[in-house]
């Protein structure tokens, strides 16, 4: 018994590392914070330069964008490949996402379950293959991460 849980307790360890929960907790964090920082940069722009909104939406976007590929690169990730191969991956993986978020968020509108549904529906969807994505294609190292290993007792 005492061992089927042992070997149990080391497949979870190891389905966790290779799921890169230490990475998802990182990549969550910075998603906020990109959020925060979209946000706060619009509200800046907007309430206090009163630049027009059409002019404010697009550059806080961007200023966001940047930070989390230089964060979820340097802080996530910690990827050792080529900067300007990651940026123009990103900046592929970004035109995608826009262009899936609208499809994703008419489509579920079209049928009738409303376009915030849709929005929360693309959101989660971005969320799980951006991550998939930004550890296995965009931010992969060529030098192995260590990670760490987990107590087998």
């Amino acid at each position: 018994m005492m061992e089927g849980r042992i070997a149990l307790r080391s497949r979870l360890a190891r389905l966790g590392r290779t799921l890169g929960y230490g990475h998802m907790a990182k990549f969550l964090v910075i998603g906020i914070l990109s959020f925060a920082i979209d946000l706060g940069t619009l509200t800046l722009l907007k309430e206090v330069f009163h630049v027009d909104l059409w002019i404010a939406t697009p550059i806080a976007f961007i200023v966001s964008l940047l930070f989390n590929f230089w964060a979820q690169r340097v802080f996530t990730f910690k990827a050792s490949n080529s900067t300007s191969a990651s940026f123009l991956k990103y900046a592929a993986l970004v035109v995608f996402n826009v262009f899936a978020t609208d499809v994703i968020v008419n489509v579920i509108n079209a049928a009738g379950l409303g376009y915030a549904f849709g929005k929360v529906c693309a959101t989660v969807a971005t969320m799980a293959w951006n991550f998939l994505l930004y550890k296995y294609w965009i931010f992969r190292s060529s030098r192995p991460v260590a990670e760490p290993v987990a107590d087998e007792r």
